[in-house]
């Protein structure tokens, strides 16, 4: 956890009078250190929690870290004989279906997207959830949890492996 200029309210007089309003930045990974933050320091000044620096970065810097994020085709995406097909609603393995919901296409269809690589947590949550990443990654680590083992019956399948503190990608078998 990284925080700056951490005053807890010990000033005199009011902040707003005398200009001064502490500015707190707590940037944890961790959500119960940014309750705990918020809980101490509520009603002393602005506080801003981030996940990560890269989430402050992009507060702080919109335009410099705005990196635009690949529209996938509407035609299927293929990797190897894996077939994934979200407008078709059909994802098959050798030609065999393999039922998966739409959640989990559309996270397929992302890590199998050209040029297959690291997604980032950030870039998985623009594209599959529509939103922004805010720190917590159990909703999308419950969905990778699900399509992989969803992948493993797949004789000699893909897989979805984890970059530790990073995301995730596709690897053949």
């Amino acid at each position: 956890m990284a925080v700056f200029h951490a005053t807890l309210c010990a000033w005199g007089g009011d902040p707003v009078v005398s200009g001064e309003v502490p500015f707190v930045v707590c940037v944890s990974s961790d959500v119960a250190v940014r309750e705990r933050v918020v809980r101490r320091l509520d009603d002393c000044g602005a506080v801003v929690l981030c996940a990560d620096l890269s989430e402050l970065r992009a507060m702080l810097f919109p335009a410099a870290v705005a990196t635009p994020v690949p529209v996938p085709s509407s035609g299927p995406v293929r990797f190897g004989e894996l077939v994934v097909d979200t407008a078709g609603h059909l994802v098959t393995w050798r030609e065999k279906p393999l039922s998966l919901t739409r959640l989990e296409r559309e996270l397929l269809a992302r890590l199998a997207s050209p040029p297959v690589g690291v997604w980032t947590y950030e870039r998985l949550f623009d594209t599959v959830w529509g939103g922004a990443y805010l720190g917590d990654t159990s909703i999308l680590h419950s969905a990778v949890k699900r399509l992989r083992r969803k992948l493993r019956a797949a004789p000699d399948g893909p897989s979805v492996e984890t970059v530790r503190g990073v995301g995730y990608r596709l690897a053949a078998a």
